[in-house]
């Protein structure tokens, strides 16, 4: 029913980029393209669209529920370029500023909230003025700002902070790295290991620091908006798949779903496609699969692409497990609370997100390798335990449904052996590579995958009419 919604009548014009995947990757590369004049044709081997960060109906309630709770932040630049471009910025609510609610595991319940202060200003002045932490402990964030390299705002690409620090925060944990800047256990427990888990989907004994690092220059940057919450206010799907298919189809291109892809390849230069049988040619082909989709999008993948699949093949992958709780009355009156050293670490009340009556809570746990084998009962119970523990409102009100989603491969490993995480360009001639894990410099998030379907498309474009071959070395 609902991959109904997204068919359309084929247009039989001739492509000149084909785009396999109907998710943020393939959306931004496929209406940067447009926009630029080329010719689209974009294949989804689903029946609808949004790949990982989509929505579904739930069939006991009739409400659209995302497979897990995403939330953009202002310095999204790339997404948030994308929504411009397909009218959809009125879909998403910013916050002011950054204001976190936070309860302990003790039940201590407080606020960080950053003044309106020049960045990286309003970071040093909430945390000095959180009386969640003792003077001291408040203190040692001075430390952390000298340890940044910030990015300046609207670049469109992720700046990798460069210099000692980063060099070292690449072959050393997370953990490690707030440890080496001084970072107080108390605040490190609120504050530090939960935002990185929640960015990079991995424990920080295991997740480099480097990535956690990048993320740090852009959220406490020179623009002051960069570390402001931006949440959808409508179904994943309804924010960015819906209203880019309608984009695209407007201006003559065309969406197809329920296409499995083939890519055929001939001498090291890509001819095009085969979906059902079916052969549509293309001088140029850009894959948004996740890494453990690309080799099977040949029926024998060619020799100068064994490397990359190798590696993408090696790169482990994360689950991320969200729990939705409808209770028979309102439990929450922030929008997002953090559970600091809970199974589940955050808690979203949906229902002051998009709207709508019913009081429903959606439960993350981030790097959920823990309890991602548990069963649907279990993870249920697990999630009504954190969230009663830390919300009084919620021990008295009665649960009306649970629902458990997993998503086993929602992210990609960032440990510091990890296989290398390739580039756009690849050593098949016309065939271009984008998806979150593409090398951005960035964790597995939206934005990652907003600017590889960017750069993937700006290649694209310096290269039209035909596609130049590539060297082997930018595998």
């Amino acid at each position: 029913m609902l991959g109904a919604r997204f068919q359309i009548v084929p247009t039989h014009v001739t492509p000149d980029v084909i785009v396999i995947g109907g998710g943020v990757a393939g959306f931004s590369a496929a209406t940067a393209l447009a926009e630029a004049g080329a010719q689209v044709l974009l294949l989804e081997a689903r029946p609808g669209l949004g790949g990982r960060a989509t929505a579904f109906t739930d069939p006991g309630t009739g409400e659209r529920v995302d497979n897990g709770q995403h939330i953009l932040m202002g310095c999204y630049y790339d997404t948030l370029k994308l929504l411009a471009r397909i009218g959809a910025s009125d879909r998403v609510r910013w916050q002011a500023g950054l204001a976190l609610t936070m309860v302990d595991e003790r039940g201590h319940e407080s606020v960080l909230k950053l003044p309106p202060m020049a960045s990286p200003l309003h970071l040093l002045g909430g945390v000095l003025a959180w009386d969640a932490l003792s003077w001291f402990e408040r203190m040692s964030i001075l430390r952390v700002g000298a340890a940044l390299t910030p990015r300046g705002p609207g670049t469109g690409v992720a700046v990798v902070p460069g210099g000692q620090n980063f060099s070292s925060a690449s072959r050393e944990s997370v953990r490690e790295w707030l440890v080496r800047h001084g970072q107080a256990p108390r605040l490190c427990e609120l504050f530090w290991e939960p935002l990185a888990l929640a960015a990079l989907n991995q424990s920080i004994d295991q997740a480099a620091a480097s990535y956690f690092v990048t993320i740090l220059a852009q959220m406490f940057g020179p623009d002051s908006t960069a570390a402001a919450l931006v949440m959808p206010a409508v179904p994943l799907d309804e924010l960015y798949a819906e209203p880019a298919r309608a984009w695209l189809e407007a201006r003559g291109h065309e969406v197809r779903v329920n296409a499995p892809v083939k890519v055929e390849v001939v001498a090291d230069r890509v001819t095009g496609v085969r979906v059902r049988g079916e052969h549509l040619a293309a001088p140029w082909v850009i894959s948004t699969v996740p890494w453990h989709g690309l080799g099977a999008l040949f029926e024998s993948p060619p020799q100068s692409l064994a490397m990359t699949i190798a590696n993408a093949t090696a790169l482990g992958s994360l689950p991320i497990v969200t729990v939705n709780l409808w209770f028979d009355r309102p439990v929450m009156h922030e929008s997002l609370i953090g559970l600091p050293g809970r199974a589940f670490q955050w808690v979203f009340d949906r229902r002051a997100i998009i709207g709508g009556a019913s009081s429903h809570l959606s439960m993350i746990s981030s790097g959920a390798e823990a309890i991602v084998a548990m069963s649907n009962d279990e993870l249920i119970a697990l999630a009504l335990a954190d969230v009663r523990a830390a919300l009084p409102a919620a021990r008295i009100a009665s649960v009306r449904k649970g629902l458990a989603v997993r998503e086993k491969r929602s992210t990609f490993s960032l440990a510091p052996d990890a296989p290398a995480r390739p580039q756009a360009e690849t050593g098949i001639a016309g065939f271009l590579l984008a998806g979150d894990w593409i090398d951005t410099g960035l964790p597995a998030t939206i934005e990652s995958a907003a600017v590889s379907g960017h750069r993937a498309a700006a290649l694209v474009v310096q290269g039209l009419p035909a596609p130049s071959r590539t060297s082997p070395h930018h595998q």
